[in-house]
């Protein structure tokens, strides 16, 4: 996992060097000059066109509900004291508070974390890979035990909400038949923010790739062009 100051330089933008990886220059970033719109949700979903996202989606029993009603209403009531825009002390304290909170939550592993099962990892990494190059691109992602994250730059006209809906219904209804059963598999809300920088991307990217390693996990899913490896 990266450290406190990896953090601070990620949110911060400083750091930054000539010397960056071409997946990582070649991408979109949050432009605070441009038009930035939001959809409505307990979760918080900024949308700017051309832009990078971090994305996590993950399933439906991942959280437990207690502990969600108490992380909407204790960011609701965060939010009222303190109303955007905020300045960057505000964001990382935002993040956390909320973001790395919810982060950690998934990492517990609640829930029955069908994504542990080899086939219905291999089934998701497949959906993912599908329309890379074509109705999104994909950088880092990793599939674990009961969520799922990415770096993703929807391609053209595509908004990040109709490329997770596709990929969730697909993957959904997928699952639900290799496992001969029915019922909701993926939590209605995915968490994800505009990517800010290069450095930011970095940091996510190193983030995406320690995320198994740092919790011992063996079940699960790394793209295999990476922007780093996984050692």
């Amino acid at each position: 996992m990266a450290s406190d100051r990896d953090k601070e330089t990620a949110d911060t933008g400083a750091g930054c060097t000539n010397d960056q990886p071409p997946e990582a220059a070649s991408r979109v970033y949050f432009d605070p000059l441009s038009p930035v719109g939001r959809l409505k949700g307990n979760l918080p979903h900024w949308r700017q066109d051309g832009a990078t996202y971090f994305v996590t989606f993950r399933l439906a029993d991942s959280i437990p509900q207690a502990k969600l009603r108490q992380w909407i209403t204790e960011r609701k009531q965060w939010l009222e004291l303190h109303p955007a825009p905020h300045d960057t002390d505000l964001q990382r304290e935002f993040n956390q508070l909320f973001t790395q909170r919810f982060l950690k939550w998934l990492d517990a592993g609640y829930g029955e974390c069908i994504l542990a099962g080899p086939d219905v990892r291999g089934l998701v990494a497949d959906a993912l890979r599908h329309f890379d190059g074509q109705r999104y691109r994909l950088a880092d992602w990793v599939i674990m035990p009961n969520h799922v994250h990415m770096l993703v730059s929807p391609i053209g006209d595509r908004k990040l909400s109709s490329v997770l809906q596709s990929l969730k219904s697909f993957t959904a209804h997928g699952i639900n038949r290799l496992l001969g059963r029915r019922g909701t598999i993926w939590q209605k809300e995915s968490f994800d923010h505009i990517v800010r920088s290069v450095e930011s991307f970095l940091w996510i990217a190193r983030y995406i790739q320690d995320n198994p390693r740092s919790l011992g996990s063996a079940t699960y899913t790394l793209n295999a062009e990476s922007t780093f490896e996984l050692l």
